[in-house]
């Protein structure tokens, strides 16, 4: 009887799996968890997201460790990667990502459970330092080289557009006008993006503002979150 090259493919799938040391499996498992908790908590604390970054982050360590093993998986059989190509055809991830943040540290989760899912615990451990000193990095040279940027909401009666404008010009480092309104009864609600260079700005930008009318009403959101 002979042997087509079908036989030979499928005795090649069937011989093809590699044993998995559990020990390696341990260790990689636990260094992917240690690194995507440390991942979450430099989201936490650097990050520039508005949506709730602490209940986004919490996800960051089974991502991570779910990640890697399915690499340690998958790596040990050519048919098991195979089968994953036509399981991911079929599962859609619907992840809503509101940010470019979000979807950087997600990759980075991602790379993480590649890396030492395939082995390369060194080179993982190695390349995570340098990303979290540069992360590191940058919120401390954004800190000292960018103003804080700001909503501004100005509404009340007995205002008027110009003078309001004027005066957060006067006052801040840039202004963008976003949105103005008036109602029937006269009353004005003019929305602004500016940025201010400190605490005390915003204090003279207050005051000003307050001084048009005894009805009006000033509301900050911070942009960069909370």
């Amino acid at each position: 009887m002979s042997i087509t090259k079908w036989d030979t493919f499928e005795e090649f799938l069937v011989s093809g799996v590699v044993d998995i040391n559990v020990f390696s499996v341990v260790v990689s498992l636990l260094i992917a968890a240690l690194l995507a908790f440390i991942t979450s908590k430099l989201y936490i604390r650097y990050g520039h997201s508005l949506s709730n970054r602490r209940k986004f982050a919490s996800n960051f360590v089974l991502l991570t460790v779910i990640t890697t093993l399915i690499i340690i998986i998958v790596k040990s059989s050519l048919a098991l990667s195979l089968g994953l190509v036509g399981a991911l055809s079929i599962v859609r991830f619907r992840s809503a990502i509101k940010e470019p943040e979000e979807l950087v540290f997600l990759f980075l989760c991602i790379a993480i459970g590649l890396g030492l899912g395939a082995g390369q615990i060194m080179v993982t451990i190695v390349s995570f330092i340098i990303i979290f000193l540069m992360i590191w990095g940058r919120h401390f040279v954004y800190e000292k080289s960018e103003h804080q940027n700001l909503h501004l909401l100005v509404s009340g009666k007995g205002i008027s557009l110009k003078k309001v404008v004027q005066i957060v010009k006067n006052n801040a480092l840039s202004v963008n006008l976003k949105r103005f309104d008036k109602s029937d009864d006269g009353e004005l609600e003019i929305s602004f993006s500016i940025g201010v260079k400190s605490f005390n700005h915003l204090e003279k930008l207050r005051e000003e503002l307050e001084a048009l009318s005894k009805s009006i009403k000033i509301s900050y959101l911070d942009k960069s979150g909370i």
